[in-house]
Parts: structure tokens; sequence; C-alpha cells
């Protein structure tokens, strides 16, 4: 006896199991995650490191392969891939299918922790170890320009009018900002007057050091009043930088001025990104596992039509749907200068 028998045998029960069908396919069609891929959780774990002004030589030999050779005797490890640039160590570890990821990471973290006495004692921040996520690249993006604002001043407008705009979207876990330049005070070193001078490298940067830095203060108390005191001790501005008192030479104070020339401008000058040769910087949304896409589409597009009404005279925005591997590949071409 098979299914078409019985139901031409059982009419009634026939159409109650198809209305339970029917009604369970509603049920599912109204909850179910809409989404381009399934949600997984690979087994790879990441281990990157920081060393800026280092060359690809020394990220190699003293920070990649003591870390490779620290996880290296970990159990489970399937392969380990890494790549040195020029300031920065990355090392993918994959593990066997079937391992628990968080014990894995767990693992990792131990491992390296203990490699971390091997490294540069001068190391900005220890090496970042996180489990690689399938739901960390963009859905969708804008970009960003400008007629009357450089690059400084679009980034710093993005990161304080429309990123908590965008980050509030129902469903978004973060924000990643492509193209971006941050203020920072170059120092571009005279070699002639600094031999002159008899001044290093080394004397400049205790110099700043020395100087460029903030103290707490503690406080004043009376009879009936209690004051907190603050002492202004950061340097911001170019001539604040510019009169810094690197050494004392005969009665004489030699200043970063004398040797240096300083200058407010860009953190990273190596990279832009453009589009048609205008440059620009574009604001991608990163999903939260499990959201719906396109709920967080429609509501990106709402904002988005506000921000072209609050800001019309200053701004540019475009936005840009795409998939996720294209649009992460398409915005992250910075063309080098």
């Amino acid at each position: 006896m098979n299914i078409s028998e019985i139901s031409l045998r059982r009419p009634v029960m026939s159409m109650v199991l198809s209305i339970i069908i029917i009604l369970f396919g509603f049920i599912g069609f109204k909850f179910l995650g809409i989404r381009d891929y399934p949600a997984i959780d690979p087994p790879n774990i990441s281990v990157r490191t920081s060393y800026p002004g280092a060359n690809s030589d020394i990220i190699e030999s003293q920070i990649t392969e003591p870390l490779e050779k620290a996880v290296n005797g970990i159990a489970g490890v399937k392969n380990i891939t890494s790549s040195s640039s020029r300031g920065s160590s990355n090392i993918n570890v994959e593990f066997e299918l079937g391992s628990d990821l968080e014990a894995a990471a767990n693992d990792v973290r131990d491992k390296v922790s203990q490699a971390t006495r091997s490294l540069p004692d001068d190391l900005p921040a220890p090496p970042v170890v996180s489990k690689a996520d399938a739901t960390s690249d963009p859905i969708i993006a804008m970009t960003v320009q400008s007629n009357t604002r450089n690059q400084l001043e679009v980034t710093e407008f993005a990161n304080n009018n429309l990123l908590e705009r965008l980050q509030t979207i129902p469903g978004v876990s973060g924000i990643n900002i492509w193209g971006e330049k941050r203020y920072a005070m170059r120092i571009w070193f005279n070699t002639t007057q600094m031999s002159a001078y008899a001044v290093t490298f080394a004397d400049i940067q205790s110099a700043l050091a020395r100087e460029n830095v903030e103290l707490p203060s503690g406080k004043i108390s009376g009879n009936a009043t209690e004051l907190s005191v603050r002492t202004f001790g950061k340097i911001n501005t170019e001539e604040e930088f510019r009169n810094v008192i690197v050494k004392n030479v005969n009665g004489s104070d030699i200043k970063v001025q004398d040797v240096a020339e300083v200058i407010l401008g860009p953190e990273n000058e190596e990279s832009v990104l453009k589009e048609s040769g205008v440059p620009m910087i574009a604001l991608a949304i990163v999903p939260q596992p499990g959201s719906n896409y396109v709920a967080i589409s429609n509501e990106f597009y709402k904002r988005l039509d506000q921000i072209k009404k609050m800001f019309p005279k200053i701004l540019s925005c475009r936005s840009h749907w795409t998939r996720p591997n294209s649009l992460k590949n398409q915005f992250r071409k910075l063309k080098k200068r």
C-alpha cells in the first residue's frame, strides 16, 4: 500500500495532512532568516600581529616563525598558512572537521601567550587570536565623497554623524570603514640638521615621550571645598610639537623644528579608495548571525534617504548592494599612490 492508495482510501486524513504541511510551511516562511549562504563556523583560527615599521624579513623571522612553532603542536591541526608583510603578520590555523572551535581557540591562545616571551619587546600590542566567522562579510555599503571637504574631514564627519545611524539598524553587527584617513602628526627628519646638532632619532623619540604625557595630579582639599587638579600635558598642534625641546647644548635649546618638519596630515598616505578618479570612503554593513538581509537592506535605504536630506550640500552618498565576496573585493582595491 503506497501513499496514493492511502490518500484515496482516506481523503479526510490526506486533506488534514496537506493543511498541516501548508501551515508549517507558512510558519517557516514567516520566521525563516534570509541570507545568501548557510550559517557555518569553519574550524579556522587566525593570529594577527602588528609591528609598525618592520620589514617583511623581520616579521617573518621574529614573529611569524616563533608563533608557527608554538601552535604547530596543538592537537587536531590540519594545516597552517601564514603571510608576512611590512608591519604585520597573519597566521591562519585550520583544524580538522568536527573539532571543537571553542577548545581550539583556547588552545591557540594558550600557545600564543607562551610564545610572546620570544617576540620583540617593543611590540605595540600582543598578538590577536580570533575565530573565523562566516558572517563577517559585509552585505551592503555606501560610499561617501565631498567636493568641499578633504578625505580627513570626510572620515571625521562619517565617524561622528553617519556611523551611529547605520550601527543602530536592527540586525547589524558592525560597520567597516574602507579608505578612511585619520589625523596624525607627521614628523619629517632632516638628517643634515640632526648631524649638525648631534641629535639622534632616540633623542627626539624620548623628548616626545617625555613632554607629551598627561598624568593624574591629585586634588586640593580645604575646610569646605575639595577640588580635582588636572594638568594639561598633551601636545596637539603643529606649533606645540615644533617647540618641544630635544636637548640643551651649551645653554642653547635644540627644538624639534630645528631638526625636523612637523605637518598635520593623514596617518596612512600609501593607499586611497577611488571611483572614477574621485577619492571617497566606504561604510560597509556587517550583519549579525541569522539576521534577515532583506530587512536590513530595507531599513538601510530608509536611513540613506534621511542622510541625503540632512546633508545634501556636504556629501554625495551612493549605495552598493551585491554579494558579500564581490563587494569585499570591489571596495578593497586600494590604489597605490
